[in-house]
């Protein structure tokens, strides 16, 4: 569509770094040099859909096959003040790679494949070396949340055996405390997006160890976290960003990523039955396997206590257990709240005989 109009067009950023890893591509950017309206009147013209998502940033969503892509502007950026941007459109590619934060981030392809790389993005991306374009200080002082992608960035991307790039780190660092000018959303969505990563641990550990944990998750403890993973491979358990946010702790993580309700509740049940003394069948009986299983692994991660002998078994038989005894059992006998106390009674009589004793058992006694 663009190009058949004269006008150049590029993919870039996240789609050509994960495809020259081998990567899957969740989301498709597109550069070109023609303006918003442009884009807009060329896409109804193909039959396509247009739908002005940032247009006042130089975007455009272009829908076609039922996928959306991100059309933009080449920009340069005007102002800046941590947190936007004011932008002006340019014709030259090289001054749209410059606003951009990391070099991985700057490599072009052509509709043919050919990449083109103005800021040394390739050999950092084959190195796994997440490096700012140009002055990390300046690239951060644009944008502060740039700090959480750093880190975000190098969980997914980084050699793990070569560490951060200290230049970066050093600069993340010097504005840990820009943090506090971001929205809770933006850091919960970010901090979200680096649990996920197959092994967060020495990034989060890093973040600590530069302050820049500290602003935005006071008292979080990394540590309990490497102990997580480690434990998350042992058993297959995949990255679950909300299970590890629990091993993190910290103070009031609802209100300080501003999660979900759901994800409050998780939050608050994982830690509650980690930090209880169930044991795993009634964890099982009470959460289901699933989560019961998260409770034991993070129970595991913040005593430093290894999984107890055949957890897995007692949490499914827990899970797969169903009280005898119903309330109609015990009426008219029991009524009101003399009736609760009688059925929480059995209830924890049957879970300690490990759900072995009968109805008929539980009720001669």
């Amino acid at each position: 569509m663009l190009t058949e109009a004269g006008h150049q067009a590029w993919f870039v950023g996240g789609c050509v770094r994960n495809t020259l890893l081998g990567r899957p591509v969740d989301d498709i950017d597109i550069a070109t040099d023609a303006r918003p309206e442009r884009v807009m009147e060329l896409a109804r013209a193909a039959g396509l859909k247009p739908v002005p998502t940032g247009i006042d940033h130089g975007t455009v969503t272009v829908v076609s096959g039922g996928i959306p892509h991100e059309v933009t502007t080449l920009r340069r950026d005007v102002a800046t003040d941590g947190r936007r941007a004011v932008v002006a459109y340019t014709d030259r590619l090289e001054e749209d790679a410059l606003r951009r934060d990391f070099t991985m981030n700057a490599l072009y392809a052509r509709p043919d494949g050919t990449i083109i790389d103005p800021v040394g993005g390739l050999e950092d991306l084959r190195a796994g070396r997440v490096r700012f374009i140009e002055d990390a200080d300046r690239r951060i002082r644009e944008d502060y949340l740039r700090i959480l992608r750093f880190f975000r960035f190098h969980a997914w991307y980084g050699d793990p055996e070569n560490g951060l790039d200290p230049e970066g780190l050093a600069a993340c660092a010097a504005n840990a405390e820009g943090l506090r000018r971001l929205s809770k959303e933006r850091i919960g969505h970010e901090m979200k997006k680096l649990l996920a990563a197959p092994d967060p641990s020495p990034s989060v550990a890093a973040m600590a160890a530069a302050g820049c944990l500290q602003p935005i998750l006071p008292g979080a403890d990394p540590a309990p976290l490497a102990v997580l993973v480690h434990l998350e491979g042992e058993v297959a358990r995949a990255p679950d960003p909300i299970l590890r946010l629990a091993a993190l702790g910290g103070e009031d993580p609802v209100g300080n990523l501003r999660l979900s309700r759901a994800e409050a509740r998780r939050l608050a049940r994982l830690r509650e039955a980690a930090l209880s003394e169930a044991g795993p069948g009634e964890l099982g009986y009470r959460l289901g396997a699933a989560e019961a299983r998260d409770a034991l692994l993070l129970r595991a991660a913040l005593t430093g206590q290894p999984l107890p002998e055949g957890w897995e078994d007692e949490v499914a038989r827990g899970a797969a257990a169903e009280f005898p005894v119903k309330p109609a059992d015990l009426m008219p006998r029991y009524e009101g709240p003399a009736l609760g106390a009688k059925l929480k009674e059995l209830e924890a009589r049957w879970i300690a005989s490990g759900f072995t004793l009968t109805r008929a058992e539980l009720l001669a006694s």
